[in-house]
């Protein structure tokens, strides 16, 4: 595992169910893309799996051929149905603090679609100091090495497999569709109830790495 010695820390944030509590404006896309297409989508059943890509939740519902453009037809609906319904996680504001507070850089890496996750935050007046989207899982550990993060906070059991192959520490928030359990039998450094623990957590976490 990769060490910090700076006393500004980089640290990486995921954005749905660790941020951002996104689940009333996905299942409110998911109804209006349903009703769009005439193509029946489960979205109570789908807001529990949040996490992976887009096209791996579509593929459940449409045909292989069908995924990609009513993937994007999903993403151009998104904005006017999904942004204002959103709230940041409890925490969320105050994690993102801490870090600035720390004298160091916070930066968004999601699956999320890039412009749709820059809404998302626009709207609730959180400010990273970089935004990374389109990455999932694994793919998100070259966003964390480009940007030098030394810790990544993530809901799901692909946050953590992001991190570990980035080397920075993984700690997750048992937030989203992953319960703690999960979270630490995929390889999590720390597991924290939720981002409301994170500033403490991060105020111990610093010089003990210094």
């Amino acid at each position: 595992m990769a060490s910090t010695t700076s006393s500004a820390p980089t640290v990486g944030f995921d954005l749905d169910m660790t941020l951002i509590d996104s689940r009333p404006g996905i299942r409110a896309c998911y109804l209006a893309l349903s009703e769009r297409t005439g193509t029946y989508i489960d979205a109570d059943l789908a807001i529990t799996r949040l996490g992976p890509p887009l096209a791996d939740e579509l593929v459940h519902w449409f045909p292989a051929e069908r995924v990609e453009p009513v993937a994007d037809l999903y993403r151009s609906m998104y904005p006017t149905i999904a942004i204002v319904p959103t709230p940041a996680m409890p925490g969320a504001r105050e994690a993102i603090a801490a870090v600035r507070a720390a004298g160091g850089r916070a930066i968004v890496v999601t699956a999320k679609h890039e412009p749709n996750a820059e809404l998302h935050l626009e709207h609730l007046g959180i400010e990273p100091d970089a935004v990374i989207g389109d990455l999932w899982a694994e793919q998100k550990a070259d966003a964390l090495r480009e940007h030098g993060a030394g810790v990544y906070v993530g809901d799901h059991v692909g946050d953590v497999r992001g991190a570990r192959k980035a080397g920075a520490l993984s700690v997750a928030v048992a937030t989203g569709p992953c319960d703690a359990d999960e979270l630490s039998a995929a390889g999590a450094d720390v597991v924290l109830k939720d981002l409301t623990a994170f500033p403490d957590w991060l105020t111990d976490y610093r010089p003990a790495r210094a």
